[in-house]
């Protein structure tokens, strides 16, 4: 970009306004009704063993599935004649539902003792549904309440993974109405805090506004092609309020010190685009390679942050470099019109020099002590990741709900009251087992951890087979294909339950036969060990993609190794503090004290990971803009580095507190998973803004000296040819008034060796 670029962009203002103005109406009647075309799950591997075997199930033997549980109590005991004749007639009526595949019940499966509470007071009801999660999801909102209704003097709580995404689903839809309903006020009061002017406080949230808008609009048209997950609707909504509101603050903070100088509207607008807007476009880039990596992970509910975090993050760049400028052209000096908070402010004090600056002074301040300041936040940042080297991974469950939620509720009861198997047993799918299928049910039946076994050929324990087939073993075959019920007695959402899956797998299959382990605990297994084989490649998008722009924009070697040890360093702490918070318990009230399973979502940590890498490089990037462009003139490194956090220090604590309160808003949410995505992000922006970017960037650059900008001869050449122009252009004025100037050794004055 060049001033010429501003020069076109004040020129034809007006039709930029006009196109943008077109785009955001196209845009939000794209996104009309996208809430209905997104859909729920997405946590698993879709080639997963688990995946197959849950097909192979609803295939086959369909009366197995546990997609809907319903514990009906009724007045007297589960055995009583009254609550017997509602709870068979209730279990009819829901095998009759749109829906349903099969129903099955204490009262019409032959009272097994599985099916009742120890008590004897409520008898379980498990429906197997059609179609996929959230097909199931939709059945169940739709179903429960028309049984609640019907239910004839019986009390029906509703648990299993259908009612738990249905109410995900209900809750996250209304966490986000509130969510956006007060972050937009509260980021109003700050912008104005922060810029005094009104006018200038409502631009960024122009851009917000566009951007959400065609994020939202690319994900309803994506829906169409893809699925989609509902949760991507949060993450567009705060990733394009917090980045459309960040590259707004640089641009205007740049264009409003251009005008300081004594430049017209017109003149302002040529430097702060050819210098802001390159730093946006430049950052924005490094955003979307960073959510990128999302993309090879198999599950969609990644993929959809990736989706929709790649369409806010452009079109929040283009609002900042496009229409934000053009919008500052038409309202020139007027950006600084109806200053709400002029009688409560003090009376500005007259210009000072840098040097007087806080941020300059405090910068100066770290750098007479590098060590010391540099080393202290090291230590701490490793004491608060600490707790990562504990870490349990696991998938979200009814404890992703409030304590207070009807799934959580029942599912809580099914633990406390009702034998293991209630929570699901773990389906074995065998093909061509044939007359071995006795012999592997023996060996599965002698695994750690399991109880029984139920096959066609009857019920095993222990090696043994304890029971003969009964009158139901003729539905456990369907041709060549047999399915084993492996009853355990252990809870399938904890890490016994994985180990267990583990074990089962590596049992002898028959000699010919192919096998096919599923149930919760394998789909925590399976997807676990994918996002462990897909990460690699995700670190290695993020980092060397981030490694090439960070050396095209400064020409250093040294630079992009020091912006990923430190963003490395400080997301490490953002882990640690999500474990310790939310996996183990610890100091949850500060966060609405959510249950915790004692794991934390596989998916969030490479969630955050991404996105946070992402955003910790804008702050990065709009640093080394200022330094780079100040050592070019000067060759100054520490005058250098306490002018860069000088001219960027505000603005960017006061860009992180904006977005880290957009991100904190979900906090607010009752699903622990958007809480702590929400909380682990804001954390991750709030750690990067204070504690990287205000001491440990200054500890390292003093400490490397001139040794920062190094690059060895070959790389420099390339740099030379296709390396980004950030800050001192080639057209800028040299303070000894030449066309360039070269950097000067900050020891002797004197001018350093060309590159």
């Amino acid at each position: 970009m060049s001033d010429r670029f501003g020069a076109l962009l004040y020129r034809r203002r007006t039709a930029v306004l006009w196109v943008s103005s077109i785009v955001l109406v196209l845009g939000g009647i794209g996104s009309l009704g996208v809430g209905n075309r997104l859909i729920h799950g997405g946590f698993t591997d879709p080639h997963a063993q688990s995946t197959h075997a849950e097909r192979l199930v609803a295939e086959h033997f369909p009366a197995a599935g546990d997609d809907l549980v319903l514990l009906l109590r009724g007045s007297g005991p589960a055995d009583s004649p009254a609550t017997t004749a509602a709870g068979t007639a209730l279990t009819r009526r829901a095998a009759d539902a749109r829906g349903v595949r099969a129903a099955t019940s204490y009262w019409t499966a032959g009272r097994p003792p599985a099916l009742r509470s120890r008590d004897g007071s409520t008898g379980l009801v498990s429906l197997s549904l059609r179609g996929d999660e959230d097909e199931r999801a939709k059945t169940a909102r739709r179903l429960v309440p028309d049984l609640q209704r019907h239910a004839d003097g019986l009390t029906v709580l509703a648990a299993g993974p259908a009612q738990v995404q249905a109410e995900v689903g209900e809750r996250t839809a209304h966490d986000l109405l509130l969510a956006e309903a007060i972050a937009m006020p509260v980021t109003l009061v700050l912008l104005l805090l922060i810029f005094g002017s009104a006018v200038a406080a409502a631009l960024p949230l122009v851009i917000a506004l566009l951007s959400v808008v065609v994020g939202r609009a690319v994900l309803n048209a994506l829906a169409g092609v893809v699925p989609i997950s509902a949760y991507s609707m949060n993450s567009t909504t705060a990733l394009g309020l917090g980045l459309a509101i960040d590259y707004s603050l640089f641009i205007l903070a740049r264009f409003r010190e251009e005008l300081r100088t004594g430049a017209t509207v017109r003149e302002a607008l040529g430097p702060t685009v050819r210098r802001a807007g390159r730093t946006v476009a430049f950052s924005a880039l490094t955003v979307a390679l960073s959510l990128v990596a999302l993309l090879v992970f198999p599950q969609f509910f990644l993929r959809s942050f990736a989706y929709g975090g790649i369409a806010v993050v452009l079109s929040a760049a283009a609002g900042a470099v496009f229409v934000l400028p053009a919008l500052l052209a038409v309202l020139g000096r007027r950006v600084d019109r109806y200053d709400v908070f002029a009688r409560l402010r003090r009376p500005a004090r007259p210009a000072a020099s840098p040097e007087s600056g806080r941020w300059y002074r405090f910068a100066t301040a770290v750098m007479r002590r590098p060590a010391l300041y540099g080393g202290g936040v090291i230590v701490l940042l490793l004491l608060l990741a600490s707790p990562f080297t504990r870490v349990s991974s696991g998938l979200f469950d009814d404890r992703t709900l409030p304590a207070d939620s009807p799934a959580h509720r029942a599912t809580q009861l099914l633990r406390d009251r009702f034998d293991a198997s209630a929570l699901g047993t773990v389906p074995v799918v065998v093909r061509g087992a044939g007359r071995d299928l006795d012999s592997y049910a023996r060996t599965l039946s002698s695994v750690r951890d399991v109880r029984q076994v139920t096959a066609a050929t009857g019920s095993y324990a222990v090696g043994s087979r304890v029971q003969e087939p009964g009158p139901a073993a003729a539905a456990l075959t369907d041709g060549d294909t047999a399915l084993l019920s492996v009853v355990s007695g252990v809870e399938q959402d904890s890490s016994a339950g994985t180990d267990l899956v583990r074990r089962l797998r590596k049992a002898d299959p028959p000699d010919g036969a192919t096998v096919w382990v599923g149930g919760r605990a394998a789909e925590v297994e399976d997807s676990t060990s994918a996002i462990a084989r897909a990460t690699p490649a995700a670190i290695g998008i993020v980092v060397g993609s981030s490694l090439v722009l960070l050396f095209l924009f400064t020409g250093s070697v040294l630079m992009p190794v020091k912006a990923l040890a430190l963003n490395t360093l400080s997301l490490s702490a953002t882990f640690g503090a999500m474990v310790f918070v939310f996996q183990e318990g610890h100091l949850s009230f500060l966060v609405g004290s959510p249950l915790h399973s004692g794991t934390l979502d596989a998916t969030i940590p490479i969630l955050t990971f991404c996105v946070a890498f992402g955003l910790s490089m804008d702050y990065e990037v709009f640093l080394l803009s200022r330094i780079r462009e100040r050592y070019l003139r000067t060759g100054d490194n520490v005058e250098s580095v306490a002018f860069g956090l000088q001219h960027t220090g505000r603005i960017i604590t006061a860009a992180a507190v904006l977005v880290a309160v957009v991100l904190f808003v979900f906090a607010i949410s009752g699903v622990t998973l958007l809480k702590l995505l929400g909380v682990g992000l804001a954390l991750a922006v709030v750690l990067d803004a204070t504690l990287v970017r205000a001491v440990l960037v200054p500890s390292f650059m003093r400490l490397a000296g001139r040794a920062n900008w190094w690059a060895p001869g070959p790389l420099r050449r390339l740099h030379d040819r296709v390396g980004l122009r950030e800050g001192a252009a080639e057209d800028d004025p040299a303070p000894d008034g030449h066309a360039s100037a070269r950097p000067r050794d900050a020891a002797s004055d004197r001018p350093l060796p060309p590159r």
